[in-house]
């Protein structure tokens, strides 16, 4: 069922231009769309030189403001494409005055056009549609062709975290992330009982907690080859 669409959407986005960067995907073949690449000056953007980490399908922006207030000292990227959704997670921020989190609306697809290459240090993929059936496989985020676009914009040492509560994408991403130069570490079967420190809470994830789900989590990341020589 599709969303509603918000009253005063259009009016509210616009009030929420110092934290909302629109990407241009007029272009539906994101393939093509890489040739008007527009790159995000993340100085000019935050103010700072401070490490960049990207959430990427940040939904009503629960977890990212709770982050980014947490860790003044880096900032954050959250990507999310529906507007409805997006114009939420901004005005949460904007409440709060919240300096170091900005928001992209758009398709992960299109991040090359707006990240460079070796900028971020982080991604978080936080309860991401599972997209069950199989035909529909190349659009999950830890699918192969997501990991290449992750591969280029993350620096040397950054790490994906992903969080899901379903089972089957947990097994697909372990055997994307394993096939395509990931290693794996902290991988969780049921996070809540797992002992783990830190963790944020994410809206699904509540919900999926109080149903008594276990929720997976995983971190992946590229060995350097001083690792591979070992």
């Amino acid at each position: 069922m599709r969303m509603r669409r918000k009253k005063y959407l259009e009016q509210r986005l616009e009030e929420c231009g110092d934290y909302i960067i629109m990407m241009q995907t007029d272009d539906k073949n994101f393939i093509t769309a890489l040739d008007n690449k527009t790159y995000l000056d993340f100085y000019e953007l935050f103010g700072n030189d401070n490490p960049v980490h990207l959430e990427i399908g940040c939904g009503k922006g629960q977890f990212a403001c709770e982050i980014a207030e947490r860790n003044p000292d880096i900032n954050y990227l959250a990507v999310e494409k529906v507007a409805n959704v997006i114009v939420a997670a901004a005005e949460n921020a904007k409440s709060r005055q919240i300096p170091n989190l900005k928001f992209l609306k758009g398709g992960a697809e299109y991040l090359p056009c707006y990240i460079p290459d070796n900028s971020i240090d982080r991604i978080y993929l936080n309860f991401s549609c599972p997209y069950p059936k199989n035909r529909y496989a190349n659009h999950r985020l830890t699918h192969r062709n997501f990991l290449k676009i992750y591969r280029d914009i993350m620096t040397e040492n950054a790490e994906i975290h992903q969080k899901t509560d379903n089972m089957k994408l947990f097994e697909f991403s372990l055997e994307q992330l394993s096939q395509n130069g990931f290693m794996l570490k902290n991988i969780s079967l049921d996070l809540h009982n797992s002992g783990f420190e830190g963790n944020i809470v994410t809206e699904y994830e509540q919900r999926f907690t109080d149903l008594g789900q276990p929720i997976y989590r995983l971190e992946a990341y590229i060995p350097r080859l001083t690792e591979n020589n070992e």
